[in-house]
């Protein structure tokens, strides 16, 4: 069994690309799903310091408890990592904690693919995640729940549900989310989105924990000014301020998304973390700024989410072809990752003009019974 097991490992090399924690996240959520067991060697070897952090080995160890997997290697430091799943049974009630400020959203992208097929489509998984909601290096959770589970609901057809218990700032974490996940029996369909359509509305939320609210006007009004200068009509604009209560958020710390919705039903992304070392003002003019970047280029989906949904236009039934901006090294690792763990056959079709198609023939990847 054991040597059955090892002849058959497939290996995953942690430098490629991006090398950081994706090749991890990806890497594991597949082979639970698909019952493949995996060797990373080279974790996060474009990390400094490389090897896996706390936010990882509670990533790894969440997806080991959905799947009863067997793992070598998951802890602190470590550089090389053996995943061996077993069987998928849901619904579950699971919880993760990193005991740091790790992004929450992270940890929902390494177990959202294997809650989400289930032989009991009756009843959804729950989840609660513990640490950073808006940590940098990572989509704060006012992305996900504004741009990435809206598109997961319209293209998909998922109505993943999201609550923000507490809010957990970079450098103290302490945040916690509830999500409740729902179970497929059938394939994902294929998603076709070429067309971006005009823009219409520019909404976004400033908002700050434990700090003053100037702050969080502050950042607002960087962004406005941003959009403005622009030449973005002001008359789209709608952006908030909010200050948290104490028992609304843990530690201090604020950040900004702005997201902007087109005709078509797009919904493109900008967004920043504040730290103790930048103004307000520079908070919200990064955000405008990647706003404005992923507008320019045309693409009906912005570089956060690009690499995010690369893994569900594998698994889906069918031909997905969507219009991308440059790709990023997320997205380079992410294709790379599906290919080998599915099979599954991506095109790149590259534009002079800075924006990409991106073709997958997906797998229609079904829960066993």
């Amino acid at each position: 069994m054991t040597s059955t097991i090892a002849h058959n490992l497939v290996h995953i090399d942690g430098s490629f690309c991006e090398g950081g924690g994706q090749i991890l996240r990806n890497a594991v959520a597949l082979s639970a799903l698909l019952s493949k067991p995996i060797s990373i060697p080279n974790v996060r070897h474009n990390r400094k310091p490389p090897g896996l952090r706390k936010q990882h080995e509670a990533g790894i160890i969440l997806a080991a408890a959905i799947c009863s997997a067997e793992t070598e290697g998951v802890h602190l430091s470590s550089t090389s990592v053996t995943f061996k799943p077993g069987k998928i049974e849901l619904p579950k009630i699971l919880t993760a904690d990193p005991g740091t400020a790790g992004s929450t959203t992270l940890l929902l992208q390494v177990s959202l693919p294997c809650l989400l097929f289930s032989s009991s489509p009756t009843s959804p998984s729950q989840l609660t995640l513990h640490g950073g909601t808006n940590a940098i290096q990572a989509p704060q959770i006012d992305y996900t729940q504004h741009v990435f589970l809206p598109f997961m609901k319209r293209h998909f057809g998922l109505d993943i549900a999201l609550n923000i218990i507490r809010r957990g700032y970079f450098p103290k974490g302490g945040g916690a989310v509830f999500c409740s996940i729902p179970s497929l029996t059938e394939a994902l369909p294929p998603v076709t989105l070429t067309e971006r359509g005009p823009v219409h509305l520019i909404r976004g939320e400033a908002r700050v924990g434990g700090l003053p609210f100037i702050i969080a006007e502050r950042i607002k009004n960087a962004a406005c000014a941003t959009l403005i200068a622009a030449a973005v009509s002001p008359t789209i604009i709608r952006i908030d301020a909010v200050r948290e209560t104490q028992e609304e958020a843990f530690g201090s710390g604020g950040g900004i998304l702005l997201f902007a919705e087109t005709d078509n039903g797009c919904v493109i992304g900008g967004s920043s973390v504040s730290t103790k070392s930048r103004d307000p003002e520079e908070i919200g003019k990064e955000a405008a700024e990647e706003l404005l970047r992923n507008l320019r280029h045309d693409g009906c989906v912005d570089e956060h989410l690009q690499d995010q949904i690369i893994i569900f236009i594998a698994l889906a039934k069918g031909r997905s072809t969507i219009k991308t901006g440059p790709l990023t090294d997320h997205t380079i690792t992410a294709i790379k990752i599906a290919e080998q763990m599915t099979g599954a056959t991506f095109h790149l079709q590259q534009n002079p003009s800075g924006f990409v198609i991106i073709s997958c023939d997906g797998i229609g990847y079904t829960p066993s019974p």
